[in-house]
């Protein structure tokens, strides 16, 4: 895949955005997907930009073969070795190892490209599931290597016969087959449904407006215990800390990865006064933006994975 850098999106006065690789395979049979081999995409993108912290506008699946090493998504390093299944969804920041520590199969898909199968379609919605799984059995290991084949033989074919309808259902088939692991941390058939999913989409688009849970209830036709229930099935928190977790996210990433002072970052996510931020900040965090922006300077520093 040839990957496109794109610094587009968000204005930051007094510093960039975060940058941000586009979705642009060279050549593609069809539109909105890519199934590659990791070392294949390391030999196309020389320049090291995969080790660098960027941010994704689609859905990356890595299932790794061979090797060992570490990936970085928003703060937690990934022990990576054969097995491991790894779920970047947009929006996310990431930064992989140094070149050549693991290999795998890489599975790029836009948010449009599944068909809108109810199950798949909650899938796509932010936060939903974990970022990294170890695959526990040789079926679970099997059963996804054998899907990501089967998406690989038809994506190779000659260009003229490949059928982008195999390939959306084949997608959709492996997106559920995940959906089916054991979630860490998680009781088998927690989720959320629809409902979270809803949310998840809502939260997206308003996080840096608003921080109330009554806004998004309103404007998602739900009661705010609704919404409660509902993110507590897939998180385990309410949906006042969900929404609030969301909004430190994204001042962590700003905090890190960009030169944007803190009250810039703190307009940008909708506090009108930068002491009110900074106190949500270490509510948040338990430390202070200044503090964090020291620890995690473009990505510095990292956390490890937590028990999840």
């Amino acid at each position: 895949m040839a990957i496109t850098h794109n610094t587009a999106g968000p204005g930051m006065e007094g510093g960039g955005p975060i940058p941000d690789f586009g979705f642009n395979p060279p050549e593609a049979p069809v539109s909105g997907f890519e199934i590659v081999e990791l070392a294949a995409l390391r030999r196309r993108v020389r320049d090291g930009g995969l080790e660098r912290v960027h941010r994704v506008g689609f859905h990356t699946i890595i299932l790794v073969t061979e090797g060992s090493g570490e990936h970085t998504v928003d703060f937690v390093t990934h022990p990576c070795r054969p097995g491991t299944l790894l779920w970047v969804r947009p929006g996310q920041v990431q930064r992989f190892g140094p070149s050549g520590e693991f290999n795998g199969t890489r599975l790029l898909f836009s948010a449009a490209f599944p068909p809108r199968f109810t199950g798949a379609e909650r899938l796509l919605a932010h936060w939903y599931g974990p970022v990294c799984r170890q695959l526990g059995t040789s079926r679970e290991y099997a059963t996804l290597s054998v899907l990501l084949a089967q998406l690989t033989a038809e994506y190779t074919r000659p260009a003229d016969s490949v059928s982008s309808e195999i390939l959306r259902f084949l997608l959709a088939a492996t997106l559920l087959q995940i959906n089916r692991l054991p979630r860490p941390g998680a009781e088998a058939g927690q989720g959320g449904g629809e409902v979270y999913a809803r949310f998840c989409a809502e939260l997206e688009r308003s996080y840096a407006t608003t921080r109330r849970a009554e806004d998004y209830a309103r404007r998602l036709g739900y009661t705010v215990r609704t919404l409660t229930r509902a993110c507590l099935a897939a998180t385990g928190q309410p949906v006042k800390q969900v929404i609030d977790a969301r909004v430190a996210l994204e001042a962590q990433r700003l905090l890190a990865h960009t030169d944007a002072p803190v009250t810039v970052v703190a307009r940008r996510l909708g506090f009108s006064e930068p002491t009110n931020f900074g106190k949500f900040f270490i509510r948040l965090t338990g430390t202070t933006p200044g503090d964090f922006r020291l620890v995690h300077r473009h990505g510095d520093g990292g956390a490890q994975a937590p028990a999840r």
